[in-house]
């Protein structure tokens, strides 16, 4: 099939392209040309690059015409964030594609109610970013002559860029007092839980989902098989480094006089949603089957920041 990806050198871009690749696809990678991809590969060597600003040609009302003129059979959407854009494209593409696979985010499901979260879990998302991928979510999935199947990850993680740890933020002092055996003050006891994903997984979701047809119309939650409590989590990572977790608690409404308001108000944001998602949706109808457990993505994650001297101190895994 003829590929289309916006948003293609982004961090599961930088994955699913070279897949894309590899499955014999012909693809084309759509970008703001700002950058390169994240990962080197020489997949990208056969891939058609075309640069264009979403942005601009959203406010033109032109950029689903832009798509459009590409003659995909299939688009990937990386990087729609509301409604009004996703209008515009579906405008252009209905009857003209086979299928529209767009990312959305578990925190489209606010707060759940029984866990683990499955897709049928109401779209009551909360705060701007998870109230627009709700919206975006149940806009596309409502569409006739544009198949659409929406791709819901969890905490993306990998190499290259912070990932979420066990305070819930992304406060790079965190891995480093973990390694050295230094406190680390989390909230609520640190029975909050985070659900990470790797973002290898998230492609090849999405991957799968170009693959199979029936797939349209649905949503699938992309996340490794388990998600972690924060004290778990904790305990896990200061193991990395033959340390045994030094851990204080406080609430969470006290968490900022402790950690400063930045880190707190990102402690908050996943705290409070606390998600855990279920993948037997996307094990049953397409095969889905991560490659890496929350931990083992994370950890990933750090040591490539470790090695590229990305902390203070350098962190001494064992």
């Amino acid at each position: 099939m003829r590929i289309v990806v916006i948003g293609a050198t982004g961090h599961v871009g930088g994955y699913l392209v070279p897949r894309l690749v590899r499955a014999g696809h012909e693809v084309v990678a759509v970008s703001r040309g700002a950058r390169e991809p994240y990962r080197a590969d020489d997949a990208w060597a056969s891939v058609e690059r075309v640069v264009v600003d979403r942005e601009a040609l959203d406010a033109e009302g032109a950029f689903g015409e832009r798509i459009a003129s590409l003659e995909a059979d299939v688009v990937i959407d990386m990087v729609c964030f509301t409604r009004a854009s996703a209008e515009q494209l579906v405008a252009a593409l209905r009857g003209r594609v086979r299928m529209l696979v767009t990312c959305g985010s578990i925190w489209s499901r606010g707060i759940l109610t029984e866990v683990p979260g499955t897709e049928d879990a109401p779209l009551n998302g909360w705060g701007a970013y998870g109230t627009g991928k709700a919206e975006l979510e149940a806009y596309l999935l409502s569409q006739d002559g544009v198949p659409a199947v929406v791709i819901d990850p969890g905490h993306i993680s990998g190499p290259g860029w912070h990932v979420i740890n066990p305070a819930g933020n992304l406060d790079p002092s965190v891995w480093e007092r973990l390694a050295f055996g230094e406190p680390v003050t989390l909230p609520d006891e640190g029975l909050g839980m985070l659900h990470h994903v790797h973002a290898d997984d998230v492609a090849q979701l999405f991957q799968l989902a170009v693959e199979h047809p029936e797939a349209a119309g649905n949503a699938f939650f992309a996340v490794s098989p388990r998600a972690l409590t924060l004290r778990g989590f904790a305990e896990a990572a200061a193991a990395w480094f033959g340390q045994q977790a030094l851990l204080d608690y406080i609430p969470l409404s006290e968490y900022a006089s402790a950690v400063g308001e930045e880190h707190a108000c990102a402690t908050v944001e996943h705290v409070s949603r606390s998600h855990a998602m279920s993948i037997e949706k996307g094990q049953r109808m397409l095969g889905y089957s991560p490659a890496y457990t929350s931990l083992e993505a994370t950890r990933e994650a750090v040591e490539w920041l470790n090695d590229h001297g990305t902390f203070g101190r350098r962190l001494p895994f064992v």
